[in-house]
């Protein structure tokens, strides 16, 4: 009996900071497999989100958005974004049709133009935008970049995500896996750990705290007992900072560890115990050590 022929590809989704990029990934993979949260440049590295359709395997690169880059951080966020679209079958731009960032959406259509991948215009958050103006949005982004196909999707609602996921499985290339049936992201248990608690940060501190945070995985163990014991640092750059993520009688940090220590019991499916605590490190965005957990290139 002669075996099933399999296809296998890269499609790199990049696009403008808070496009939402990630969240497109984790309903093109059925599940979560990448943070998302209102702030911009929450995706810091590239990350493989990992979909199957029937005898397909869609590696989805989830690459941080593109901006104007300032800070050591930025640069080696940008450069990891275009590395994901280096030797991709497809290049897929999501836009965010409501929020358009036109000063960070000029560039890249100008970048696009002159690249030789397929290149498909995913225009997002249908569901909130007004027809007349998302047909005449997609003309003018297609003039700009020859798109060879355009998609009208909400990742929120998953309107036009199956249709979309169908087309990329057609076009990626006849070859084996890259990843087992069962894997659905190349991120470690241990920095998606980080990752949700970051999240979480986010989440629940929304303005009050800068983008300049991070969270450090510390220890990761697997304990006799069938549960997992997870120590992180919170990292922030000044003293307030501190005094904001810590909130008061230490409540604030509290609920964040409670919502991350819940949602990873369920995307682990085993009890975990999850320890958090607060560190002040200045100029923490100039440490190599960082760039090593997050998978980016340290650049000058």
């Amino acid at each position: 009996m002669a075996e099933e022929q399999t296809n296998c590809g890269v499609v790199a989704v990049i696009g403008a900071p808070n496009a939402g990029k990630s969240t497109l990934v984790n309903a093109l993979v059925g599940q979560k497999v990448a943070i998302t949260s209102p702030k911009a440049q929450t995706t810091r590295a590239r990350l493989l989100g990992i979909a199957l359709l029937g005898s397909t395997q869609i590696v989805l690169a989830d690459t941080p958005g593109i901006f104007a880059p300032r800070r050591r951080l930025d640069r080696a966020m940008v450069s990891a974004a275009w590395e994901g679209a280096e030797a991709a079958d497809a290049i897929m731009l999501v836009v965010d049709s409501v929020k358009l960032r036109r000063h960070e959406l000029e560039p890249l259509l100008e970048t696009l133009a002159s690249r030789k991948e397929r290149k498909l215009l995913v225009l997002n958050k249908v569901d909130i935008s007004k027809k007349e103006a998302l047909l005449l949005l997609a003309q003018e982004l297609s003039d700009k970049a020859a798109f060879d196909e355009i998609f009208f999707v909400s990742a929120m609602t998953g309107d036009g995500v199956p249709e979309l996921k169908s087309r990329l499985a057609e076009m990626m290339p006849e070859g084996p896996w890259l990843y087992p049936e069962d894997q659905v992201s190349d991120a470690s248990e241990r920095l998606l750990a980080a990752e949700i608690t970051r999240e979480q940060l986010y989440r629940q501190l929304r303005d009050e705290l800068p983008y300049d945070s991070a969270v450090r995985p510390e220890a990761y163990r697997q304990n006799e007992d069938g549960s997992v014991e997870i120590r992180q640092q919170i990292v922030v750059g000044r003293d307030t900072q501190k005094a904001i993520v810590l909130g008061k009688g230490g409540s604030r940090i509290k609920a964040i560890g409670e919502a991350a220590r819940k949602e990873l019991s369920e995307l682990l499916e085993q009890k975990v115990h999850l320890f958090l605590h607060v560190k002040v490190e200045e100029n923490w965005a100039d440490n190599r050590e960082f760039y090593e957990v997050l998978g980016l290139d340290w650049v000058k």
